[in-house]
């Protein structure tokens, strides 16, 4: 059976993803902070009659992330999709003017440094196998910037940057690095800003693998 890892769950759109994967009979891996959430996404999946456990781990606590994989391996086996979209937080926002390293830094820690990290724990043995997907998530200014959040938007470029420049030199051998931006304010009331809806938008990228990105617009 496949397996799906989810870092960053929430109930959501790491519900949505988690409940797509599951019907297409992947069992899930799902990875956050608070275990009590983790807990109750877990409930929700095994009722819809998904195979699901919870692991906890903090993207900017890098071994606490290594641990959970390690965990997810012992329980799961070979992680077969990776997807990495870092729950939503209170953080400061700051424009250009008010960027300054400290307040780039811990947008660096949350999205570049987390996806590099979970990445590393799946990708060697995805490239032995010579299959695999990497779906990173960010906002839309990673794309198309919006002055406001001028040092979250540079932290979501540099992963964006990297998923690209990964999806190049993984090119044929097997293995799918792709990129989603959501450009929508998700669960907003247009039916495509609907969790599913957007879910949708990943399964297309693990099963289709003929594109490096997607920039979903709601």
């Amino acid at each position: 059976m496949s397996v799906i890892a989810i870092v960053g769950a929430g109930p959501g759109m790491g519900l949505s993803i988690a409940k797509l994967f599951g019907a297409h009979g992947f069992e899930v891996a799902l990875v956050a902070r608070d275990a009590a959430k983790l807990d109750t996404l877990v409930n929700d999946l095994r009722e819809a009659g998904v195979s699901a456990a919870a692991f906890t781990a903090d993207v900017t606590d890098r071994p606490s992330l290594v641990t959970a994989f390690e965990q997810i391996n012992k329980r799961f086996g070979r992680v077969d999709v990776l997807e990495y979209s870092p729950a939503t937080r209170e953080v400061e926002m700051a424009g250009p003017l008010e960027t300054t390293p400290d307040n780039v830094q811990s947008q660096i820690e949350y999205y570049l440094y987390g996806a590099i990290t979970a990445a590393a724990q799946v990708l060697p043995a995805m490239r032995e196998a010579g299959a695999g997907t990497l779906l990173f998530t960010t906002g839309g200014g990673s794309i198309t910037p919006h002055p406001a959040m001028g040092n979250i938007n540079a932290a979501a470029a540099a992963l964006r940057n990297w998923v690209l420049n990964l999806h190049q030199v993984l090119d044929g051998t097997g293995v799918h690095a792709a990129h989603v931006a959501i450009s929508a304010w998700i669960g907003s009331g247009p039916p495509e800003a609907e969790p599913d809806a957007i879910a949708s938008a990943y399964w297309d990228l693990h099963t289709a693998r003929d594109r490096a990105e997607i920039n979903y617009i709601a």
